[in-house]
This record gives structure tokens, C-alpha cells and sequence, in this order.
């Protein structure tokens, strides 16, 4: 089964979406199997992270910013501003999938583990994410 979901972000950051794919996985009524995660975008990835304490997300997003700075000379990729070549790097240093067994209808992240959209991006809008559910 495929189903695709858009996802509003308000911005550069994570955003939790845990709750979209675990309404996806229940509603198709498999009972187990694995849940596999793709983003149709070159500025955004998807991570599985602490979901209990949000300075872990925060120093997750300060760490990537201060490794891929804004306004670097070196970027000739800068047609859509200065957050585009950053972007488009930290997209391709983090993952554009990932896969979560589930079983009894239910992911089986670890107690703190969540599911995020990772928007490096400052714009707000919607991204689409693929679920696969094989």
C-alpha cells in the first residue's frame, strides 16, 4: 500500500510527524510489516529522534546550522535565497527515508523515539511524504 500525505511546516526546523503515519499505518488495517518513509523534496529530510525533551530537537537544528551556515561565499547555488544551497546540503547529509517495523497495527519506536519532518527551509507550506506499508 502507498499513500502520500502533505505535511505543513511552519518553517526551518522539526516537525513531529508521528501521529500522520501511525493514522496511516492504523487505518490500512495491516497488522504488521514494515512502514518505509520517503520526502519528494531536495530541502527537507526525515529523522527518528528523541521525542521527550525538545532541547534535543533544538541542539539537533543549532548543531546542522552552525556546520551549514547561511550566506557561506563559497555557494553559487543561491537563486531562491540564502537558506537554498544550505538546504539542498543538509538534505543531502541526512536522509530522505526511513523504515519502522510495525506490528499489532502499531510502530514499534523505542519509548522516546519520534518521527520528523526536518524542514531546512525558513519558509512555511506543505512537503509530501510517501508512506509504503509492504
Amino acid at each position: 500500500m502507498i499513500e502520500r500525505i502533505s505535511i505543513a511546516v511552519r518553517g526551518q526546523g522539526l516537525h513531529a510527524i508521528t501521529g500522520d503515519i501511525t493514522a496511516v499505518v492504523s487505518a490500512s488495517g495491516m497488522r504488521e510489516g514494515l512502514c518505509t518513509l520517503f520526502i519528494r523534496h531536495t530541502s527537507a529530510s526525515l529523522l527518528i529522534q528523541e521525542n521527550y525533551d525538545d532541547s534535543a530537537r533544538l541542539d539537533l537544528e543549532r548543531w546542522l546550522n552552525r556546520l551549514v551556515p547561511e550566506n557561506d561565499p563559497l555557494y553559487t547555488h543561491t537563486l531562491e535565497g540564502p537558506d537554498d544551497m544550505p538546504a539542498h546540503i543538509k538534505s543531502a547529509l541526512t536522509a530522505t527515508q526511513v523504515s519502522v517495523p510495525f506490528q499489532g497495527g502499531e510502530l514499534l519506536l523505542g519509548t522516546w523515539q519520534g518521527i520528523y519532518l526536518w524542514e531546512h527551509r525558513h519558509h512555511a507550506g506543505a512537503r509530501e511524504v510517501i508512506v509504503h506499508l509492504a
